[in-house]
C-alpha cells in the first residue's frame, strides 16, 4: 500500500519528500507483519533497506520484491537475532552492500499465550533470548558506528503486553517490559551523541499471530478497545516513521502505545 504521510512536507502536488534518502536501515523480523510494513515504509521514503529473517526466506524474498523491484537498494539477510555471531555477520553484510547503518528497527520477536501451569523455564529462556537478547545484540552491533558518526535512530518494538497485565503471557509480557526499560536506558546513554532510541508498543494488530488466535479472544479484545477495531501493520509503521524521522528530533527514550486507546 501507499503510506499516508502525516509527518513530512510536500513538494508540489502529491509528491512527498524522501525523508530517509541516503540512509541505510536494518529491520529485524522484516519479512512479515509489522516488520514488512516498516520495510515498505522505509523503502518508499528513500532508504536502503536490509530485511532480516530467521527461517522464512520465501517471505523475505517476497518483501524484497515488493519494495525493491530488483534494484540494489535493498537486501535480505538471514540471522537468528539471539545469536551474537550471526547478528555481527548480518551487520557486516549490510555495511558491505548498503553502507553504514543509520536506522535500526528491532522488530523480531516470538510470543505465546498459555496459562502459568504450562510455562516452562525453557519457554522463559527462549523468549528472553529472542525478545530481549535480540534487541541488545542488534543495538550493540551498530551503536558504536552511530556514536562515532554522531547520527543514529533506533526504534524497538515492544507490545501493549509490556504495559498492561497479561496473566496468560507472563514470559512474553515480561520481555516486552524489559524492552521498554532497555529503550529508556539506551536513550539516556546515547543522547549526547545524537543517537535517539524510542519504542512502539502495539496493541492487537492484524498480523499472522492475531489471525491465528482464538477468534473469541480477538473479538473480546476488540470489544474493550475504545476504537472498536484491530490495528493494521501500516498504522504501526507510520508511528515508526515518525520516531525515525527528524519530525521527532526532540523525542528519545519514549514508548508510544499504538493500541486504539486500550492502554
Amino acid at each position: 500500500m501507499r503510506f499516508t504521510n502525516f509527518f513530512v512536507k510536500s513538494r508540489g502536488d502529491n509528491v512527498t519528500d524522501c525523508i530517509f534518502e541516503g540512509r541505510t536501515a536494518v529491520v529485524t523480523g522484516g519479512s512479515r507483519g509489522i516488520g514488512r510494513s516498516v520495510c515498505e515504509m522505509l523503502a518508499e521514503r528513500g532508504a536502503r533497506v536490509a530485511i532480516n529473517y530467521e527461517a522464512n526466506e520465501q517471505a523475505a524474498r517476497e518483501t524484497l520484491a515488493a519494495i525493491d523491484g530488483g534494484s540494489e537498494n535493498s537486501m535480505i539477510v538471514q540471522a537468528d537475532v539471539s545469536d551474537e555471531q550471526q547478528v555481527g555477520n548480518m551487520m557486516d553484510s549490510v555495511r558491505r552492500q548498503l553502507g553504514p547503518i543509520d536506522l535500526l528497527v528491532n522488530n523480531a520477536g516470538i510470543a505465546h499465550s498459555r496459562p502459568h501451569e504450562e510455562v516452562t523455564f525453557a519457554d522463559w529462556k527462549r523468549m528472553f533470548q529472542v525478545n530481549v537478547d535480540g534487541p541488545f545484540l542488534a543495538t550493540w552491533a551498530v551503536k558504536d558506528e552511530m556514536i562515532a558518526r554522531r547520527y543514529g535512530r533506533i526504534v524497538n518494538i515492544s507490545s501493549l503486553a509490556g504495559i498492561k497485565i497479561k496473566s496468560r503471557m507472563i514470559s512474553y509480557a515480561t520481555t516486552k517490559s524489559a524492552v521498554i526499560s532497555f529503550t529508556r536506558h539506551c536513550a539516556e546513554a546515547f543522547a549526547p551523541y545524537n543517537v535517539r532510541v524510542n519504542c512502539v508498543a502495539p496493541g492487537l494488530t492484524n498480523t499472522e499471530l492475531a489471525r491465528s488466535a482464538n477468534p473469541d479472544q480477538v473479538s473480546q479484545l476488540i470489544s474493550v478497545t475504545p476504537m472498536k477495531r484491530i490495528g493494521e501493520p501500516e498504522e504501526i509503521a507510520s508511528v515508526v516513521q515518525f520516531l525515525l524521522s527528524d519530525e521527532s528530533s526532540f523525542v528519545t527514550g519514549q514508548t508510544v502505545a499504538a493500541c486504539g486507546g486500550r492502554c
